[in-house]
Order: C-alpha cells, then sequence, then structure tokens
C-alpha cells in the first residue's frame, strides 16, 4: 500500500481555525475535501 497520496475532509465553517486547518493541509500535501453546511 502506498502511503503518497494523502487524502482529507475539512468541515470548513469559514471561521479562522478551519481556514487555518485547511491550509496546513494543503501545505502538508494533503488532497483536501471540504464539507460545509447552510442552516437558513
Amino acid at each position: 500500500m502506498s502511503h503518497d497520496h494523502r487524502e482529507a475532509v475539512i468541515l470548513l465553517s469559514g471561521g479562522l481555525d478551519s481556514t487555518t486547518v485547511l491550509a496546513l493541509a494543503l501545505s502538508q500535501g494533503y488532497a483536501c475535501s471540504c464539507l460545509s453546511f447552510s442552516y437558513g
């Protein structure tokens, strides 16, 4: 099994914390998918 391809799902609220997590994951080579919810 190859560990070269890493993926992450980021729960993105649009705030500073989740945006920083996304930036860190991307900088470490993760292929990111973001998930966000609209409550209204």
